[in-house]
């Protein structure tokens, strides 16, 4: 982290750290590299399916098409 800047974040709060792939308490790694807070270990332990979920539903979502399948084909 440059300048010595430290992660800010509260005890009792959870993180996914996507690169070192562990849950964190406070948090331990950089903003860029994890997932939360989360109120619970356990769901931070399931950050990434949390995230696959919540990906599918807006991919599915028809409030978030911008173009219709056939503007698409044009």
């Amino acid at each position: 982290m440059p300048f010595g800047r430290k992660p800010q974040g509260k005890p009792g709060e959870w993180f996914y750290c996507v690169r070192h792939r562990k849950v964190e308490e406070g948090p331990e790694c950089p903003a860029r590299d994890r997932l939360g807070p989360y109120a619970s270990r356990a769901d931070a332990e399931h950050a990434l399916q949390t995230a696959a979920e919540r990906n599918e539903e807006w991919e599915n979502d028809p409030r978030w098409r911008d173009r219709t399948e056939e503007q698409e084909d044009d």
